[in-house]
């Protein structure tokens, strides 16, 4: 299944966790070690460019982080980044340079890489959002099955994750219609997009249209 590999999700310049997929042939195989990524990574950042506004939160000084949002430890904002009214960050959550965590959106165990947009009341858990993807208003993904087992990742073979908590691995520029249900374990490939009020599972080649289960076409 070489399209859920790192490297062909992912352009890892685009994000300071970089050295956190080192040796990992699977995005999902940093869920693990983000939360002490974080932490160390928080100690290391410039106090010049960051505020560090209670322990273990670290805010770029250029970032806009509005008064009703929550931002629980550990957890970066990045430069240029906006965090909007009623974001709540549970924690272990780095958002890139430039990134939008908007009205109402929930974080948890979550890496944005650079430009990514998560604007309208969307919940994204343990879960990796590559260069500029983009989550329409109300889409979510879904990080636990509903019988508590393992996530297995769904392509032309299985791939064992061995945790209960695995969400959806976004690749570079993908996008998401609104009200879609990414379910756990979903691979999105670079530059697909996703029809709003989708219901995802699986894995999804790069440069694809989901429209619907089984009716997936090649992007033109």
């Amino acid at each position: 299944m070489q399209i859920c590999r790192t490297e062909e999700l992912f352009d890892l310049s685009h994000t300071l966790a970089a050295p956190l997929f080192e040796g990992k042939e699977w995005p999902w195989q940093v869920l693990d070690e983000l939360k002490d990524f974080i932490v160390k990574l928080g100690e290391s950042l410039p106090a010049g460019e960051y505020d560090q506004p209670q322990p273990g939160v670290w805010v770029a000084k250029s970032a806009k982080v509005a008064p009703t949002a929550l931002l629980g430890a550990p957890c970066i904002i990045g430069p240029e980044a906006e965090v909007r009214h009623c974001a709540f960050i549970r924690g272990s959550a780095l958002v890139g340079v430039g990134a939008v965590v908007g009205n109402s959106v929930e974080l948890k165990n979550a890496l944005l890489f650079d430009g990514v947009q998560t604007p309208h009341y969307n919940y994204v858990g343990d879960s990796v959002l590559g260069y500029k993807s983009h989550m329409g208003a109300g889409s979510i993904t879904s990080n636990v099955k509903s019988d508590k087992t393992p996530v297995v990742i769904k392509g032309d073979e299985l791939l064992e994750t061995g945790r209960k908590k695995v969400g959806a691995m976004l690749g570079d520029y993908v996008e998401v219609g609104c009200n879609s249900v990414l379910n756990p374990g979903t691979i999105l490939g670079r530059h697909t997009s996703v029809y709003p009020t989708s219901s995802v599972r699986g894995v999804v080649p790069q440069d694809s249209i989901f429209k619907a289960p089984g009716d997936v076409v090649k992007r033109v």
